[in-house]
């Protein structure tokens, strides 16, 4: 790693991943510009503390003995960070090219834009680039980032503050997106060189399935307008529903990230903060049909905070 000034820190939560983060740290480190490298250790029992010490000292390495989940760590890490531009690979998101950061930084060229949804491709799945801008020309928004690669305006992510972390995992990039929306600051596509997502084709996991249909619903009765709630609950909930359905011997997931869904709502653990109807419409509508040109999507949306 470079050891001027860094441009971009990078920050990395991990939990009993070991060779998956050694090649993300190697590719990390190689980068175009000085980068700031972060692991955010949430208690891996795997030797990961004597890798990451032991082959990459130059790498700020932060353990905590309880599993706190991704989004407490990433929080914690951009909280640590000492640059604006903090990027938030998952463990197993391989820089492939040396010119990725450097790249993704140009595209924080407007004041409204909050984050940037990095270029990847699955590539145990195939081998289609996706989270790309459609054109190269001209700044596209889009409702929401994949957590494995982007990389957030630090003073925005803090403003807003940051991931909810009751989500644990799952569903708390578009939760966030949202919340960005809500203050002015856009989700951009990206055209970087793309990343390499490493993630098993055959991967699932209970803990997925839990906190899926949990947060769905936790989603709605944080943000949606009050005049949409009720529309929102019953549908995510109707989906919810085909989604346990379908799911074969992981159905007791499901099922029980549901029921903790409605039990967090009704015991009021879900706080009301809902969105503006204008906000709330131009993000469903980018999930719908995909991105828009920032020029499209700003006319419904606050003017970004002013800084003193």
């Amino acid at each position: 790693m470079n050891s001027s000034k860094p441009a971009a820190t990078i920050v990395i939560a991990t939990r009993n991943r070991r060779e998956e983060l050694r090649q993300v740290l190697q590719s990390a480190r190689v980068q175009s510009v000085p980068v700031e490298i972060l692991v955010m250790d949430d208690g891996s029992t795997d030797g990961t503390d004597a890798m990451v010490t032991g082959e990459f000292p130059d790498v700020a390495y932060h353990r905590l003995a309880t599993n706190r989940g991704p989004t407490f760590q990433r929080n914690r890490g951009v909280e640590m960070a000492r640059c604006e531009i903090v990027f938030c690979p998952d463990d197993d998101c391989v820089f492939v090219s040396p010119h990725t950061v450097e790249q993704t930084l140009k595209e924080f060229n407007h004041p409204s834009i909050g984050a940037v949804g990095i270029p990847y491709v699955n590539v145990n799945i195939g081998p289609e680039v996706l989270q790309s801008a459609p054109e190269r020309t001209g700044i596209w928004a889009i409702h929401a980032f994949v957590g494995c690669a982007h990389a957030v305006l630090r003073s925005a992510f803090l403003e807003v503050g940051g991931y909810r972390e009751e989500f644990f995992y799952m569903g708390e990039e578009g939760e966030l997106c949202l919340r960005l929306a809500e203050r002015g600051w856009i989700t951009r596509a990206g055209s970087a060189d793309a990343m390499h997502h490493l993630e098993s084709a055959f991967r699932v996991g209970a803990r997925a399935d839990f906190y899926g249909r949990r947060n769905d619903l936790c989603f709605a009765w944080h943000n949606v307008p009050t005049r949409w709630l009720l529309v929102h609950l019953l549908a995510t909930t109707w989906n919810g529903l085909r989604a346990t359905a379908g799911a074969g011997k992981r159905w007791p997931n499901h099922a029980r990230g549901m029921l903790a869904g409605w039990s967090a709502i009704l015991r009021g653990k879900c706080a009301r903060q809902a969105v503006a109807m204008s906000v709330y419409r131009v993000q469903r509508a980018m999930k719908k049909t995909g991105p828009k040109p920032l020029e499209e999507v700003l006319a419904f949306l606050p003017p970004v905070p002013i800084r003193g």
